[in-house]
């Protein structure tokens, strides 16, 4: 049974994109949903890098201010599994996973959805496709990388990738670059909502029409995506249902009993107004 009456989150990334990017909020609302019915809340702490985040492990092990925490974003020989074994703190393990069937983890399949919006974008006729991606170490990108890439060699196309860290920022930079390029891509998949966002302003900006000229699919819908103009087709994911089966997780884990294997709600291919038919012959100039 719970001791301390919390649950420990540490997100390493830039606070400053919690502000903007509805995925952890909505994920976290989840989470409290469920842990709020046996009087549990979770302890949130944000920090820069994986260093700092087990450096937080260690303090609340040491002072026991947590029941469990609950690990996000894993990433290729990730540290923090054996830290937290180490510490004797019980974890929960979220997202795309590599590691091995003994630990509890609510793992997600990102490649099937990786094939479902190749294959929606193929049968609009796009053959020159990119994507703007996530940090490059994170297994879930690796997986999707891994996917597109299998994908479009199976139909004698190769995917431009571009490496962008999640913020508008990266999201408007690198669709400039991709849309400056001789032979631009027809089709932009990017791998969250705000890239997305900040991807169809640059089109616009460069007079390249949306979905007529250019098709653009986001990762995680949100509310941002449909108020967008014209609003974004994406890659649809329940996160409210994704952090209460993390929440049921930690609570099996934390009560002593047997832990049930999940997987997450799959994305599903939403299409709205930024997917249409590839263009015909050469990209006009923007």
């Amino acid at each position: 049974m719970s001791g301390t009456e919390a649950i420990g989150l540490v997100l390493a990334r830039p606070a400053r994109l919690l502000g903007v990017e509805p995925f952890f909020m909505e994920f976290i609302a989840g989470i409290e949903e469920r842990l709020a019915e046996r009087r549990l809340s979770v302890l949130l702490h944000v920090v820069a890098t994986h260093d700092e985040e087990i450096a937080t492990h260690r303090r609340w092990a040491e002072r026991g201010l947590v029941d469990a925490v609950v690990v996000v974003n894993l990433t290729l020989d990730d540290r923090r599994p054996g830290v937290l074994a180490g510490l004797g703190l019980p974890a929960v393990f979220v997202g795309a996973w590599d590691g091995g069937p003994d630990l509890p983890v609510v793992a997600t399949d990102n490649a099937a959805p990786v094939r479902e919006a190749l294959g929606e974008l193929l049968a609009l006729g796009h053959r020159r496709i990119a994507r703007v991606t996530g940090p490059a170490d994170l297994v879930h990108t690796m997986a999707r990388t891994e996917a597109l890439a299998a994908g479009c060699a199976a139909v004698g196309i190769e995917p431009v990738l571009v490496e962008g860290d999640y913020s508008a920022e990266a999201g408007t930079r690198l669709t400039a670059q991709l849309l400056r390029r001789p032979g631009r891509p027809t089709a932009i998949l990017y791998d969250n909502d705000v890239m997305a966002v900040a991807g169809l302003g640059v089109a616009k900006d460069l007079g390249i029409a949306v979905p007529d000229q250019l098709s653009l699919l986001a990762w995680d819908d949100s509310t941002m995506c449909r108020l967008a103009s014209p609003p974004l087709s994406t890659m649809s994911v329940d996160v409210h249902r994704f952090g209460v089966m993390v929440a049921e997780t930690v609570l099996e884990l934390i009560d002593g009993g047997p832990v049930t294997a999940r997987r997450s709600p799959p994305a599903r291919f939403t299409p709205r107004g930024t997917t249409a038919r590839a263009p015909e012959g050469p990209p006009s100039p923007g």
